[in-house]
């Protein structure tokens, strides 16, 4: 059994086909945990899955789940508990970010409130949603690790970015509450906090040109500005590096975090 002692644990990854989803796990598959993959696309599902078990062996299932169905989220854990018999873990990590400015005087790029209920109902709602089911799950063993991954812009706002920050700031908040409600039945609620991060395929043209409009300078000077921010560090965060953290609090060696969340930035701050 390895340091971790993971082998054989069930995880739920939200969001685990892609980006720091699937930097968790691969994470996981390499600590031995059998994963059920929930993700919108079916294509990109799959395929981790086919690389999974290429690289690491084991045994994983996609589930193909929008986390802003309550349906689609039963189902996700129906066919969890079904497949490998438990969730010992849940990574609630699916969400979204849509640039737009609370006021755009150029009415180009202002928030609207069809983008402010989509971005709660899944980044916020779709939390709740799979964090309710799996603790469900959960209190039938009397054990449990439910992680939240927040975000530094929930503490600190991010410019062109306000209602995702605001699901982040929520996330800190449930995070706190639900591990004074759970605590006593043996499930640990933590919180992951990542600063800037190496790019993924999630940070598409669009999004950098929404992002770049909203404040006020050029995709170029954007993508200049991911590395001059000052990151004590020296250097922005990768994905392995959240992968690894959330390895670490999954399992039994940090059984005594609990209703915090831990914040992996590099050092990085703007106060």
């Amino acid at each position: 059994m390895s340091w971790l002692g993971l082998e054989d644990r069930v995880a739920v990854v939200t969001g685990g086909a892609m980006g720091i989803g699937k930097a968790i796990c691969e994470g996981f598959a390499e600590c031995g945990i059998k994963i059920a993959i929930a993700d919108i696309s079916e294509e990109a599902g799959l395929k981790i899955i086919d690389e999974l078990k290429g690289k690491f062996g084991g045994e994983y299932i996609f589930v193909k789940t929008d986390v802003s169905s309550s349906k689609d989220v039963a189902n996700l854990v129906k066919t969890t508990v079904e497949k490998f018999g438990k969730i010992d873990i849940l990574v609630n990590n699916a969400g979204i970010t849509i640039p737009r400015l609370l006021v755009d005087p150029a009415g180009k790029e202002e928030l609207t409130e069809d983008i402010w209920d989509k971005t709660m109902r899944i980044n916020q709602k779709g939390y709740f949603f799979c964090a309710q089911a799996a603790a469900k799950a959960m209190l039938k063993q009397k054990k449990g690790v439910i992680i939240n991954l927040a975000s530094e812009s929930g503490m600190e706002g991010s410019e062109g970015q306000s209602s995702y920050a605001a699901t982040k700031a929520a996330t800190y908040s449930m995070t706190r509450s639900w591990a004074k409600e759970l605590g006593k039945h043996g499930i640990r609620i933590v919180g992951v906090a990542p600063g800037i991060l190496e790019a993924t395929a999630l940070r598409s043209p669009e999004y950098e040109r929404a992002l770049a409009y909203t404040r006020g300078i050029t995709v170029e000077q954007l993508r200049a500005g991911y590395e001059k921010v000052s990151i004590p560090i020296g250097r922005a965060g990768k994905l392995c590096e959240v992968a690894n953290l959330i390895c670490f609090l999954a399992s039994d060696r940090a059984e005594y975090i609990h209703g915090t969340t831990v914040n992996i930035s590099g050092g990085k701050s703007r106060t």
